[in-house]
């Protein structure tokens, strides 16, 4: 397992009303961008900056119950990734046990930040998906120099300069193309 640390929450380019949640080996520079809806995204973000809603929200709620009743979050574990969304379980401890629990994984990453739960993911998942970052990640293009637009589609791109443009679309933070773009060089490694 692999742990992961937040370093991020956008607004979605791709999908209407929801933002992608950032992730990143806490050993590592590769990162994974997970799309979550706007409840989500908002739960996460009120915590992370620390602010205090006038109610609690669902998972305030949540996770003031599993205190009463002697239940620790463990820790959550991004175990599987079909078809584009991935599959979380928290791992919730007892004085008796351990069990694990599914959970969409906006969801187990909310609890998470709010039990100060760590969060891993599978080495098979990361390895798929993780999109590695290049040293010159932080590098920036000079201003007015615009993007050149190819008439060639990106669908028919040598895999050398689609890993070109998926090093340029992280540099730039535009994590949903860099995602599809690290899904078509994955199908075509498969082929």
């Amino acid at each position: 397992m692999i742990r992961l640390k937040i370093v991020g929450l956008t607004f979605s380019q791709v999908q209407a009303g929801a933002y992608a949640l950032i992730l990143a080996e806490e050993e590592g520079s590769r990162r994974i961008p997970i799309i979550i809806g706007t409840p989500e995204a908002q739960s996460i973000a009120i915590y992370l900056e620390g602010l205090n809603p006038p109610r609690p929200l669902t998972h305030d709620f949540f996770i003031a119950f599993a205190q009463m009743m002697n239940v620790r979050i463990k820790h959550v574990y991004i175990h599987q990734y079909t078809d584009g969304i991935y599959h979380s379980q928290v791992i919730f401890e007892t004085e008796e046990k351990v069990f694990a629990m599914e959970a969409r994984t906006s969801d187990a990453v909310a609890l998470a930040v709010r039990s100060d739960a760590p969060i891993f993911i599978a080495d098979e998942i990361m390895n798929e998906v993780g999109i590695i970052l290049e040293k010159d990640y932080f590098w920036e293009e000079p201003e007015g120099v615009p993007e050149k637009k190819s008439p060639v589609p990106i669908e028919s791109l040598h895999p050398e300069d689609l890993q070109k443009k998926l090093n340029e679309a992280i540099a730039r933070e535009d994590f949903e193309k860099a995602s599809y773009l690290r899904d078509l060089i994955h199908k075509r490694r498969r082929k």
